[in-house]
C-alpha cells in the first residue's frame, strides 16, 4: 500500500527518472517541445498528442476499452468503469494510462488509498505523466495536506512548463503557505 509520504518522494525525484520502454518513443520530443522557448506549435496541440499517445495502444479494441472506462466515469458509473479498467491494468501492466485512469476512478470515487498505489504505478512506468502529478495534488488538497499538493504541483509544472492553471495553483498555495507561517 502506498502512503502520502511514499508517492511524495517519488514525485520529488521524477526528474532523475526515465520512462519505461513501453512508452511511445515520440514522447520524447513532445515533451522537448514543451520546454522549448519556442515551441513548433502552439503547447495545448502538444498537450493533446502527448494525452493521445498516452491513451494509444496497438490494438485498437484495448484503446476503445479505456475510452468506454472514460466515458463511464464521466457518466460516474464508477462499477462499470472499474469492470473496465480493472482488466486493462492487469492485462496490459506496462500501459501507463490505464493505471492513471483508473488513478481517476479511485481519486472520483473517494478511494485515495488506492489511487495512490495507481498513480505510483503510473509514475513508475512514465515519470513525466503530469496529469498524474496533479491527480496526486487534488488528493493532497482534499485532505488538507497543501504543502504536498504545492510540491506535486511544481513538479508538474517542470514538466509541463505551460500547464494551464497550475501556476495559480502554485501562487495560491504559496501565498497560504506563508501566511499561516506568520
Amino acid at each position: 500500500m502506498t502512503t502520502l509520504d511514499d508517492l511524495l518522494r517519488i514525485i520529488a525525484t521524477l526528474a532523475g527518472r526515465a520512462p519505461a520502454p513501453s512508452q511511445p518513443p515520440l514522447l520524447d520530443a513532445l515533451f522537448a517541445d514543451l520546454r522549448s522557448g519556442v515551441p513548433p506549435r502552439p503547447p495545448h496541440e502538444t498537450e493533446e498528442r502527448i494525452w493521445a499517445l498516452w491513451a494509444s495502444h496497438p490494438d485498437a479494441a484495448v484503446a476503445r476499452r479505456l475510452e468506454l472506462a472514460t466515458r463511464a466515469m464521466a457518466r460516474e458509473e464508477y462499477g462499470r468503469a472499474g469492470r473496465l479498467l480493472d482488466p486493462l491494468v492487469n492485462e496490459y501492466p506496462d500501459w501507463s494510462e490505464a493505471w492513471n485512469r483508473r488513478a481517476t476512478l479511485h481519486y472520483l470515487d473517494g478511494r485515495d488509498t488506492e489511487s495512490f498505489d495507481d498513480i505510483r504505478r503510473t509514475l513508475e512506468l512514465e515519470p513525466r505523466h503530469f496529469g498524474a502529478v496533479c491527480g496526486f495534488a487534488q488528493i493532497c488538497l482534499r485532505r488538507g495536506e497543501r504543502a504536498a499538493a504545492l510540491l506535486a504541483f511544481e513538479t508538474a509544472l517542470a514538466i509541463h512548463p505551460r500547464l494551464a492553471g497550475i501556476r495559480a495553483a502554485i501562487d495560491d498555495l504559496s501565498e497560504s503557505l506563508a501566511a499561516n507561517m506568520h
